[in-house]
Protein backbone atom coordinates (compact mmCIF):
# COMPACT_ATOMS: atom_id res chain seq x y z
CA UNK A 1 0.00 0.00 0.00
CA UNK A 2 1.26 3.48 -0.86
CA UNK A 3 0.52 6.51 1.29
CA UNK A 4 1.05 10.00 -0.06
CA UNK A 5 2.26 12.37 2.63
CA UNK A 6 2.01 16.18 2.44
CA UNK A 7 4.80 18.49 3.72
CA UNK A 8 7.67 16.01 3.46
CA UNK A 9 10.40 18.33 2.20
CA UNK A 10 13.72 17.10 3.57
CA UNK A 11 15.64 14.11 4.90
CA UNK A 12 14.61 14.95 8.47
CA UNK A 13 10.99 14.68 7.34
CA UNK A 14 11.68 11.20 5.98
CA UNK A 15 13.20 10.18 9.33
CA UNK A 16 10.30 11.68 11.30
CA UNK A 17 7.63 9.98 9.17
CA UNK A 18 9.45 6.65 9.24
CA UNK A 19 9.78 6.88 13.02
CA UNK A 20 6.06 7.65 13.37
CA UNK A 21 5.15 4.69 11.15
CA UNK A 22 7.27 2.37 13.29
CA UNK A 23 5.71 3.78 16.50
CA UNK A 24 2.33 3.09 14.92
CA UNK A 25 3.37 -0.56 14.48
CA UNK A 26 4.02 -0.47 10.74
CA UNK A 27 7.12 -1.63 8.93
CA UNK A 28 7.67 0.70 5.96
CA UNK A 29 9.14 -0.83 2.82
CA UNK A 30 10.32 2.56 1.58
CA UNK A 31 9.97 6.17 2.69
CA UNK A 32 10.71 8.93 0.19
CA UNK A 33 9.74 12.57 -0.10
CA UNK A 34 5.96 12.57 -0.32
CA UNK A 35 5.38 8.83 -0.57
CA UNK A 36 5.56 5.88 1.78
CA UNK A 37 5.22 2.24 0.83
CA UNK A 38 4.00 -0.15 3.51
CA UNK A 39 3.23 -3.85 3.20
CA UNK A 40 0.06 -3.63 5.28
CA UNK A 41 -3.31 -2.36 4.14
CA UNK A 42 -4.87 0.11 6.55
CA UNK A 43 -8.56 0.32 7.25
CA UNK A 44 -10.18 3.78 7.41
CA UNK A 45 -9.89 4.01 11.20
CA UNK A 46 -6.19 3.09 11.17
CA UNK A 47 -5.54 5.59 8.40
CA UNK A 48 -7.36 8.33 10.34
CA UNK A 49 -5.39 7.54 13.51
CA UNK A 50 -2.10 7.53 11.61
CA UNK A 51 -3.08 10.80 9.94
CA UNK A 52 -3.80 12.36 13.36
CA UNK A 53 -0.33 11.32 14.56
CA UNK A 54 1.26 12.72 11.39
CA UNK A 55 -0.73 15.98 11.66
CA UNK A 56 0.81 16.53 15.10
CA UNK A 57 4.21 16.51 13.36
CA UNK A 58 3.11 18.80 10.52
CA UNK A 59 2.45 16.10 7.92
CA UNK A 60 -0.79 14.89 6.38
CA UNK A 61 -1.96 11.91 4.35
CA UNK A 62 -3.19 13.03 0.93
CA UNK A 63 -5.88 10.94 -0.67
CA UNK A 64 -6.88 12.79 -3.83
CA UNK A 65 -4.92 12.67 -7.10
CA UNK A 66 -4.85 16.42 -7.69
CA UNK A 67 -3.32 17.15 -4.30
CA UNK A 68 -0.75 14.42 -4.91
CA UNK A 69 0.33 16.06 -8.18
CA UNK A 70 0.70 19.46 -6.49
CA UNK A 71 2.65 17.93 -3.60
CA UNK A 72 4.91 16.10 -6.04
CA UNK A 73 5.67 19.39 -7.84
CA UNK A 74 6.48 21.05 -4.50
CA UNK A 75 8.77 18.16 -3.52
CA UNK A 76 10.52 18.26 -6.92
CA UNK A 77 11.18 21.98 -6.55
CA UNK A 78 12.39 21.64 -2.97
CA UNK A 79 14.65 18.75 -3.95
CA UNK A 80 15.94 20.74 -6.90
CA UNK A 81 16.71 23.90 -4.90
CA UNK A 82 18.18 22.22 -1.84
CA UNK A 83 19.80 19.04 -3.12
CA UNK A 84 20.23 18.97 -6.90
CA UNK A 85 21.08 22.57 -7.73
CA UNK A 86 24.31 21.75 -9.54
CA UNK A 87 22.74 18.88 -11.52
CA UNK A 88 19.95 20.97 -13.05
CA UNK A 89 20.57 21.27 -16.78
CA UNK A 90 17.11 21.89 -18.25
CA UNK A 91 14.28 24.36 -17.76
CA UNK A 92 11.86 23.89 -14.88
CA UNK A 93 8.79 23.01 -16.95
CA UNK A 94 10.65 20.28 -18.89
CA UNK A 95 12.01 18.88 -15.62
CA UNK A 96 8.53 18.73 -14.07
CA UNK A 97 6.93 17.19 -17.17
CA UNK A 98 9.65 14.56 -17.52
CA UNK A 99 9.35 13.59 -13.86
CA UNK A 100 5.57 13.67 -13.44
CA UNK A 101 4.67 12.58 -16.97
CA UNK A 102 1.67 14.86 -17.48
CA UNK A 103 1.02 17.92 -19.62
CA UNK A 104 2.63 21.04 -18.18
CA UNK A 105 -0.40 23.27 -18.71
CA UNK A 106 -2.55 20.82 -16.71
CA UNK A 107 0.05 20.65 -13.91
CA UNK A 108 0.52 24.42 -13.93
CA UNK A 109 -3.21 25.19 -13.79
CA UNK A 110 -3.79 22.62 -11.05
CA UNK A 111 -0.88 24.01 -9.01
CA UNK A 112 -2.12 27.59 -9.39
CA UNK A 113 -5.66 26.65 -8.36
CA UNK A 114 -4.56 24.83 -5.22
CA UNK A 115 -1.67 27.05 -4.13
CA UNK A 116 -2.81 30.51 -5.30
CA UNK A 117 0.64 30.95 -6.85
CA UNK A 118 2.27 29.81 -10.07
CA UNK A 119 4.91 27.11 -10.14
CA UNK A 120 7.45 29.78 -11.09
CA UNK A 121 6.47 31.95 -8.10
CA UNK A 122 6.80 28.97 -5.78
CA UNK A 123 10.19 28.12 -7.31
CA UNK A 124 11.39 31.71 -6.77
CA UNK A 125 10.21 31.67 -3.14
CA UNK A 126 12.11 28.43 -2.56
CA UNK A 127 15.24 29.89 -4.14
CA UNK A 128 14.98 33.07 -2.05
CA UNK A 129 14.70 31.01 1.15
CA UNK A 130 17.75 29.03 0.04
CA UNK A 131 19.62 32.29 -0.64
CA UNK A 132 18.72 33.51 2.87
CA UNK A 133 20.05 30.28 4.33
CA UNK A 134 23.31 30.53 2.38
CA UNK A 135 23.74 34.21 3.33
CA UNK A 136 23.26 33.38 7.02
CA UNK A 137 25.82 30.56 6.78
CA UNK A 138 28.28 33.14 5.41
CA UNK A 139 30.37 30.53 3.58
CA UNK A 140 29.75 31.58 -0.03
CA UNK A 141 30.00 34.88 -1.82
CA UNK A 142 26.94 36.31 -3.54
CA UNK A 143 28.54 35.39 -6.86
CA UNK A 144 28.91 31.76 -5.73
CA UNK A 145 25.34 31.67 -4.45
CA UNK A 146 24.06 33.10 -7.75
CA UNK A 147 26.01 30.46 -9.68
CA UNK A 148 24.88 27.62 -7.40
CA UNK A 149 21.21 28.57 -7.77
CA UNK A 150 21.46 29.20 -11.53
CA UNK A 151 20.89 32.94 -11.55
CA UNK A 152 22.22 34.63 -14.66
CA UNK A 153 24.23 37.02 -12.47
CA UNK A 154 24.58 38.25 -8.88
CA UNK A 155 22.72 41.36 -10.02
CA UNK A 156 19.73 39.28 -11.10
CA UNK A 157 19.76 37.45 -7.78
CA UNK A 158 19.93 40.78 -5.90
CA UNK A 159 17.00 42.24 -7.84
CA UNK A 160 14.84 39.17 -7.26
CA UNK A 161 15.86 39.02 -3.59
CA UNK A 162 14.96 42.68 -3.05
CA UNK A 163 11.66 42.31 -4.89
CA UNK A 164 10.76 39.35 -2.71
CA UNK A 165 12.07 40.51 0.70
CA UNK A 166 12.30 44.29 0.43
CA UNK A 167 16.00 44.07 1.31
CA UNK A 168 19.17 43.68 -0.67
CA UNK A 169 21.18 40.56 0.17
CA UNK A 170 23.76 42.76 1.94
CA UNK A 171 21.09 44.55 3.97
CA UNK A 172 19.60 41.16 4.89
CA UNK A 173 23.02 39.87 5.95
CA UNK A 174 23.63 42.94 8.11
CA UNK A 175 20.14 43.04 9.64
CA UNK A 176 19.42 41.79 13.12
CA UNK A 177 16.21 40.18 11.87
CA UNK A 178 17.42 37.48 9.54
CA UNK A 179 14.07 35.74 9.28
CA UNK A 180 13.47 32.72 7.16
CA UNK A 181 10.25 30.89 6.42
CA UNK A 182 9.98 27.18 6.88
CA UNK A 183 9.71 25.33 3.58
CA UNK A 184 6.31 23.84 4.28
CA UNK A 185 4.86 27.36 4.80
CA UNK A 186 5.82 28.62 1.32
Amino acid sequence: MNLHIKNMVCNRCIIAVESELIKFGLQPISVELGIVEISENLNKEQEQNLNSNLLALGFEIIDDKKSRVVEKVKNLITDLVYFKDNEFKTNLSDYIVSTIGQDYSYISNLFSQQENATIEQYYILQKIERVKELIIYDELTLNEIAHQLHYSSPSHLSKQFKKSTGLTPTAFKNSKQQKRQSIENL
